[in-house]
């Protein structure tokens, strides 16, 4: 049966489309080692699902020539498919055509795919490789950027957001995945930055590389900019398909939920000895988090960003929760700017979409000095209050060690509405640790002393018997309850399990003021 020539013509034109900037610049992307858009696409979604929209699109610029150099789709392939059978949306820039660069027409098919998104309650993933705004476009391609925008900051809290950065992304065309709910960089081939080494050259004297200036592991490590650094882009896919395995479709819906074979009544004899007797040494808070959740299923979220605060997604019989913890691995654990900063996004992102959380405490205080001072710790570290205080999603606070002063109330205690707060007999509960405290109370009478060392040593002592424990809060109602170290888990399983049909509210009002 002959095929009308219609239809011949459709799929004529629909094999165009596939090849983008042509075979030259696809050998070119692949000689850098990255893949095309197509290829990130077929990679990141299960087999068979990705249904393209937009293909023919083509822009509508007519300066610099561009009337004679239309390539179907404009540099940006765009649809939904299937990520473990559940619907996402997904954009992915085509450095073959037009370098990647945003027009209206590119623009236009990302914010319909975004709008739509919206509309069904679907996650969006955007595969980011382009050289920015198109320059021959003018103020119309700043506009695209600025549709964009709008609607990530529409989506935030609705739908997951999610951005891979797999190539260049620079200028105006960073500030949609900083709005984006996490970013995932893949090494030696991704980079971000506002201005690029040439104009700080000219501007600042400053000689910097690309990688130095804007690469995966300077925004995973200095700024805090990324959440994950991949090793290469199909690792960066992997992990996006992984990290959309503990959040649920959108903000309405409870995170997926997986069969676990690790028992929930698991005691772990082991974490008995992860706190050390001397306090002031330190231990790998992973150490507890990992014997707790279920295994195999610890996360870590921006590992090399402010180590003082390890954060992350993880398993309970099955289900997902948001994990934070003190690092007393790192600056004692002491809460600073940067680490505030960290735990209060990833808080906030977990109460937007109905993850419960977790929180592990053993935090001296907050950091001193004028750096941290001048850098405005105050403000902060308030954010870090703020978002704990905030979130209405189920909490659950395990107090391993010092739980000392202002960052006591920080961590989610019984006071900003932790909903179960347990403490190892290890915890030290107080307004801050022995020595400090003695020097202030009993300044006079070490003065005054025979022997002012070892009445300070003596008085040390007696305050840390009276202080350096739980037992004082738990007289109070601060604690719910002290636990042995290895019953962590069953406790905290059950208490979440009991938690789950928990409802709060927060006073009606357009939105909060976080201290920003």
């Amino acid at each position: 049966m002959a095929v009308d020539d219609r239809v011949e013509e459709l799929r004529r034109r629909k094999e165009a489309t596939k090849v983008g900037g042509g075979a030259e610049r696809i050998e070119q992307q692949h000689a850098k080692g990255k893949l095309t858009a197509r290829e990130r696409v077929d990679l990141l979604l299960d087999p068979g699902t990705f249904v393209e929209t937009d293909m023919f699109v083509e822009h509508r610029a007519s300066d610099f020539g561009m009337d004679k150099r239309r390539i179907a789709g404009d540099g940006v392939v765009t649809g939904y498919g299937a990520i473990d059978g559940r619907t996402v949306f997904v954009f992915s820039q085509d450095f073959t055509v037009f370098g990647g660069s945003l027009g209206e027409t590119h623009a236009n098919k990302i914010v319909k795919i975004m709008d739509m998104a919206m509309k069904v309650g679907a996650p969006v993933i955007g595969l980011n490789d382009s050289g920015g705004a198109r320059i021959q476009e003018g103020v119309i391609s700043l506009g695209g950027y600025a549709e964009i925008f709008f609607r990530n900051v529409l989506a935030s809290g609705v739908v997951p957001q999610i951005s891979a950065i797999l190539g260049p992304c620079a200028g105006g065309a960073v500030y949609s995945p900083a709005m984006t709910d996490f970013t995932i960089m893949a090494k030696n081939s991704s980079y971000m930055f506002i201005t690029g080494p040439e104009v700080i050259k000219t501007v600042t004297g400053e000689d910097v590389t690309f990688e130095q200036l804007g690469g995966a592991m300077t925004h995973n490590e200095k700024s805090g900019v990324a959440h994950f650094a991949a090793d290469d882009e199909k690792g960066a896919l992997r992990l996006i398909r992984k990290l959309l395995s503990y959040i649920p479709s959108n903000n309405v819906e409870d995170p997926p939920i997986l069969m676990s074979e690790d028992p929930s009544d698991r005691r772990d004899p082991e974490l008995a000895a992860v706190v050390p007797r001397d306090s002031d040494k330190p231990y790998d808070m992973r150490d507890v988090i990992t014997r707790v959740v279920d295994r195999g299923s610890w996360l870590e979220v921006q590992e090399h960003w402010a180590q003082n605060m390890v954060v992350g997604f993880a398993r309970l019989a099955g289900r997902p929760v948001g994990v934070v913890g003190n690092q007393p691995k790192v600056l004692a654990g002491t809460l600073d700017i940067n680490s505030s900063t960290k735990g209060a996004r990833f808080v906030r992102f977990c109460d937007c979409f109905n993850i419960p959380l977790l929180t592990f405490v053993d935090v001296p205080g907050f950091l001193p000095g004028t750096a941290q001072e001048y850098g405005g710790i105050i403000r902060n570290g308030a954010k870090l209050l703020f978002a704990f205080s905030e979130a209405t999603v189920p909490k659950v606070t395990v107090i391993t060690r010092k739980a000392y002063g202002g960052a006591y109330d920080v961590m989610c205690s019984k006071h900003i509405r932790g909903d179960m707060n347990f403490a190892w007999p290890s915890a030290e509960l107080a307004v801050m640790g022995p020595e400090g405290a003695v020097q202030i109370i009993f300044r006079k009478e070490i003065d005054a002393a025979a022997d002012p060392k070892a009445r300070e040593a003596e008085l040390v002592r007696e305050y840390r018997e009276k202080f350096a424990n739980p037992y004082i809060a738990a007289r109070m109602g601060y604690l719910d309850d002290i636990i042995e170290p290895p019953e962590t888990r069953p406790r905290v399983v059950n208490a979440f399990a009991m938690l789950r049909s928990k409802r709060e509210t927060r006073p009606p009002k357009k939105h909060g003021n976080i201290p920003l």
